[in-house]
């Protein structure tokens, strides 16, 4: 019975959160400094809006917002996967250093190569790299029982070490490219276009269904003890490969939108009181809920100050932050 209303409340809140996103979807297509009605996006989305409703709405808007969706859903699953793994409720991509090494690493790259700034294909693998060798340097250095707070600690202090390399590589550059690497860095992503959606997607599109692919095995290393392996898991290679796939969405997502934190630590901890420690459950509920933080954080940051526009990932800080404090505290 109590299986039974697990997965009804499941789907309810899965239904609630599919509504509630494409509600904000819509409302955010309407606002910003050119306001345009609902009517006129119904009529531009198939095809009969003017040309003026076509460039604000499909070449302006519409990739933006699908690129926010993105970024969303891979932090937040991202998160969901680190905190599995480590049973550590802090865990996070942003705050365990794994989004500091993918944007060191793409920072290197548009330092050497900048040719590289057209190549977009090539910045989500330059940024992978880093995200997964920050995330292996943890991994190791916390332990093969990776304990949560020595992974907190260790995570912290590579996360301080990135930081210190990207300025003093910033501070290098051309002061043009150091300002746009600074927007970056702080998570905007006011510059998107269909390339860089075209770009994220399929990284997103493939690696949260093999994320969902190892419920089971998130399940089974929240056992204590040689419960895990009893059942039959073998727990350092599914740790593993847990951790490869959760650096590889940070990184994406980093290469595409910059240094967004906290999404990774607010939407698992929002998805789990809201449908328990299932991952069956938790992984879809934690992307939707990351998709529509972001979503909210970038309706904010283009609304708040217009015309200025506030990045996405100052947005999320400021809500994140005394969330994450809260957190340590308890914990």
């Amino acid at each position: 019975m109590d299986v039974w209303h697990a997965v009804k409340q499941a789907r309810l809140t899965l239904f609630c959160l599919c509504s509630l996103l494409i509600l904000t979807f819509v409302y955010s297509l309407s606002t910003g400094i050119l306001p345009v009605s609902f009517g006129a996006i119904g009529r531009t989305l198939i095809g009969q809006g003017t040309e003026a409703e076509r460039l604000i709405l499909i070449d302006l808007r519409l990739p933006r917002m699908l690129l926010a969706l993105l970024i969303g859903a891979g932090l937040a699953v991202s998160g969901t996967l680190l905190q599995g793994m480590s049973r550590n409720a802090l865990a996070d991509p942003g705050i365990l250093g794994i989004n500091a090494g993918a944007g060191l690493f793409v920072v290197l790259t548009l330092f050497f190569f900048r040719s590289a700034t057209h190549q977009l294909p090539i910045l989500p693998f330059v940024a992978f790299f880093g995200a997964t060798l920050v995330a292996w340097t943890i991994y190791r250095l916390a332990g093969k029982a990776v304990q949560p707070g020595r992974l907190l600690l260790v995570g912290v202090g590579i996360n301080a070490l990135c930081g210190a390399l990207l300025i003093i590589f910033q501070l290098k550059m051309d002061p043009r490219d150091f300002q746009q690497a600074t927007v970056w860095l702080t998570g905007s992503i006011w510059q998107a276009d269909w390339s860089s959606v075209l770009t994220l997607a399929p990284w997103i599109v493939s690696l949260v269904p093999l994320a969902f692919l190892h419920s089971r095995s998130l399940n089974l290393l929240q056992l204590s003890g040689s419960l895990p392996q009893t059942l039959g898991l073998r727990v350092e290679p599914t740790r593993k490969r847990i951790l490869l796939i959760a650096a590889a969405l940070a990184g994406s997502c980093v290469a595409a939108g910059g240094g967004i934190s906290f999404i990774g630590l607010l939407a698992p901890h929002i998805a789990r009181r809201l449908v328990g420690p299932n991952h069956y459950s938790l992984i879809p509920v934690a992307a939707l809920l990351g998709s529509l933080l972001v979503l909210l954080a970038d309706l904010i940051g283009k609304n708040l100050l217009a015309p200025a526009d506030i990045p996405v990932g100052i947005v999320i800080a400021i809500l994140g932050a005394p969330y994450f404090i809260v957190l340590l505290f308890r914990k």
